[in-house]
């Protein structure tokens, strides 16, 4: 697909001003309640639709389906990372009035470094077609694992990332507002806020070994894969705030994430060896695959919500929630 210059700059345009917008209407330490997350959820979802819909009109239908679909598979796998989130804030009791600034920057450093794995899979994938069954291989052992409950939990004390950053620059123990540098004793130090920020991006290098492989499955043109990453990346903050506090109510989901990476394997499978092998072979259309991704994320939530987790109730009879935010106080150790 011939996506012309302006295009490019239009999507640019867009990003920079919604960043903008974001960042002054959460200036400082600031606390994202239900009711605003709801707000800038349904307005990120609006505004991806949106564009779908301009990429329909401007380069084809095709063009607008492709990217719906990218977008839709980035945003329910990106549901993972939201749980990581939840841990990483957690193991450093990150003040919920600090969450926001974390998360803004983390996305911003997901936007560059999603940008380069995008650019440096859809270069392979142009020049060694058959490192696509590669990449379904990825994907159908990730499924293998979620449906298996085999999924690997995350440490973030053990983030190589963060043990080279304290190699580099020494980091205290306590918080400084939203300060990610302070001076002590005449020395620059980082503040756990920092720590904090890197261990988020090392969390969403990890997840981009399954996102890379599964948008290639539904599109190689740079464009679209990288627009649906950034707007599905864009909405995750607003959709944590959303969430919190809530995810673990959506206990089905990962047997739905599977099915979708398990497809989504299989699609990669045929596409390669159309590719490949035989183009007889039928490949699986993106509107299929975006039929196929709506019904079972949709099913998955319903049915956590029909059939809620027995452990769900406490001992005095009241909800547990997922993730317990802290207030205030020391962080754990950075």
């Amino acid at each position: 697909m011939d996506v012309p210059l302006w295009g490019w700059a239009a999507f640019g345009a867009v990003v920079v001003i919604m960043l903008a917008i974001d960042l002054l209407a959460h200036r400082g330490a600031h606390v994202i309640q239900f009711k605003e997350a709801a707000w800038w959820s349904a307005g990120w979802v609006g505004l991806s639709l949106v564009f779908a819909v301009v990429l329909a009109m401007t380069l084809g239908t095709d063009a607008g389906v492709d990217f719906t679909t990218a977008w839709l598979l980035e945003k329910s796998l990106s549901v993972d990372n939201l749980f990581v989130f939840a841990l990483i804030f957690g193991y450093f009791k990150v003040p919920r009035e600090y969450q926001h600034r974390v998360l803004f920057f983390g996305v911003i450093g997901a936007l560059v470094f999603r940008g380069i794995f995008l650019a440096a899979g859809v270069a392979i994938v142009s020049q060694f077609t058959a490192v696509l069954f590669v990449f379904a291989a990825i994907l159908l052992y990730s499924a293998f694992k979620l449906m298996k409950d085999e999924d690997e939990s995350y440490d973030p004390g053990k983030s190589v990332a963060l043990r080279l950053m304290r190699k580099v620059i020494p980091v205290r123990e306590e918080y400084a507002g939203t300060k990610f540098f302070v001076r002590e004793l005449g020395k620059r130090v980082a503040t756990p806020l920092l720590a904090v920020v890197v261990a988020i991006e090392a969390a969403d290098l990890v997840f981009a070994v399954d996102s890379v492989p599964a948008v290639l499955a539904v599109s190689d043109d740079p464009f679209i894969v990288y627009s649906s990453n950034a707007f599905a990346i864009l909405g995750l903050r607003a959709l944590y705030f959303l969430l919190s506090g809530l995810l673990e109510k959506f206990h089905y989901l990962s047997k739905g994430l599977a099915i979708i990476l398990a497809f989504i394997g299989v699609k990669l499978v045929m596409q390669a060896s159309h590719k490949v092998i035989d183009s007889s072979i039928p490949e699986i259309p993106s509107l299929l695959s975006l039929g196929v991704i709506i019904v079972v994320l949709t099913g998955s939530i319903v049915l956590s919500l029909l059939k809620p987790p027995a452990e769900e109730v406490d001992d005095d009879g009241g909800d547990e929630l997922a993730v317990q935010q802290p207030a205030a106080g020391t962080p754990a150790k950075a």
